[in-house]
């Protein structure tokens, strides 16, 4: 690999081990919020894993993944293409997969903002991804900042989800079901 090459994967190292690290920390607390909905017993609540919850984690690891991947001593831009392109294309896979699921699952009916979270977003990242992994042995910076930017989103993606997953939970939780409501006199 050319020298201008390796000094764009360096002058990224010190961005891809805080979205690396970050990503790491939230994969763990995402064990939190699924302890929180087994805790709690909802019905319905596996579909509902396997659709919202288990797809946060691996947008989580997805950034990790590619963190340690850009963090690698890469010696050609073409291979370190082909190993992200390989992610992005799983990625995408993934993505269409979760889509699938949301429209089959009966657990909860999906509002526009969970297809564009859950659905949309996430593709559209790993689609970036594929993309940028494709044009970094030509134009290796450009596709630096557009890996970066997947990368965030799915972070981003990964912290709207987990908070929406967690007060759905807590909403669930107050709101008294058929049968449970008390009456005072």
């Amino acid at each position: 690999m050319h020298e201008g090459a390796l000094s764009v994967l360096t002058a990224w190292s010190n961005f891809y081990v805080i979205t690396g690290s970050s990503a790491g920390a939230l994969t763990g607390l995402m064990f939190v919020v699924i302890t929180l909905v087994v805790g709690n017993r909802m019905p319905g609540k596996r579909e509902g894993i396997g659709t919202f919850s288990t797809p946060t984690v691996v947008h989580f690891c997805s950034a990790l993944l590619v963190s340690a991947i850009l963090s690698a001593p890469w010696r050609s831009l073409v291979d370190l293409g082909l190993v992200l392109g390989l992610t992005g294309l799983c990625g995408v896979a993934y993505a269409l997969l979760v889509t699938y699921r949301t429209q089959r699952q009966s657990a909860y009916e999906p509002e526009v903002d969970d297809w564009v979270w859950y659905a949309m977003l996430p593709f559209v990242a790993y689609v970036a991804l594929l993309l940028a992994a494709i044009r970094l042995p030509a134009a290796p910076s450009e596709a630096m900042f557009a890996l970066g930017g997947a990368v965030l989103l799915l972070i981003f993606i990964g912290i709207h989800n987990a908070w929406d997953i967690v007060t759905y939970v807590v909403v669930e939780m107050q709101e008294p079901k058929n049968g449970d409501e008390h009456t005072t006199n």
